[in-house]
């Protein structure tokens, strides 16, 4: 049975064991959700690429409360770095969890004008963590637990001028989500896709024609509710989901023509 988000486990004696790994922890987003967890007594697996700068949050997650807090290098380019995390990963007892927060956001025009550019978008934000992903599922099958949140983007909803390579990236990334949810839920685990809106991160700053910019906190704390609610695909801040809803609806042949 899917644990809720109020029953991570703390240190009790009784309490099972959950081991969190989290895929691009330097990242903004991800430090608030490391930290919430932390902060409920969960085990976590820092990984990325920055290894001062996790090290950094793996200080702040001990004395939050984490039961584990260590790093691994994680690069979603270097697939050698893939093999030693997910044994790791199989060492901890209890029930293994992960969370992708790695990906990376080249301005369209930087695209355009290098196309070799592009093949570094979808490995960052769909095929690296996909095959992680891939390497760790047969385990949390194993455990019969788990829970999988994948963070997407608003942009893979439709192609847009302004990030059409990046927003199709992510529209791989929730697809594979959407599988994989049909798969781990046969075997009592969890998938969450998150769909984050303008966020206060690395990734946005200095961006033009930004509103309604979510700290990152706000996502942490609406993943966590969207666990413990059993959600399948969150928006984040929530409103962004009727802002989707109605840039769907429009007709093509008038989207097109729009600067959106």
């Amino acid at each position: 049975m899917t644990l809720a988000a109020t029953d991570t486990p703390t240190n009790g004696a009784d309490a099972p064991a959950e081991t969190w790994i989290i895929l691009g922890a330097s990242s903004a987003m991800a430090r608030a959700f490391a930290r919430a967890l932390a902060e409920r007594g969960a085990g976590l697996i820092l990984a990325g690429r920055d290894p001062a700068d996790l090290g950094d949050l793996a200080r702040d997650c001990r004395v939050r409360g984490a039961r584990l807090a260590e790093t691994h290098p994680f690069d979603t380019r270097d697939p050698a770095t893939f093999a030693p995390l997910i044994a790791r990963a199989k060492a901890e007892s209890g029930t293994l969890s992960a969370a992708v927060f790695a990906g990376s956001m080249p301005a369209q025009s930087a695209l355009d004008a290098d196309p070799t550019l592009i093949a570094g978008v979808v490995t960052d934000n769909f095929t690296g963590p996909a095959t992680l992903l891939a390497h760790l599922v047969p385990e949390i099958e194993t455990r019969g637990a788990g829970r999988v949140v994948g963070v997407g983007s608003v942009a893979g909803d439709r192609g847009r001028l302004g990030n059409y390579t990046y927003g199709a990236a992510k529209a791989g990334f929730h697809t594979y989500l959407s599988g994989l949810r049909n798969r781990l839920g046969r075997a009592g685990a969890q998938v969450l896709t998150v769909k984050p809106g303008f966020v206060d991160t690395a990734m946005t700053w200095g961006l033009p024609g930004l509103f309604l910019v979510a700290p990152p906190e706000r996502v942490a704390a609406d993943i966590l509710t969207g666990l413990e609610r059993g959600r399948n695909v969150i928006y984040t801040p929530g409103f962004w989901g009727a802002i989707m809803a109605i840039i769907r609806a429009i007709p093509e042949p008038i989207f097109k023509t729009l600067k959106i």
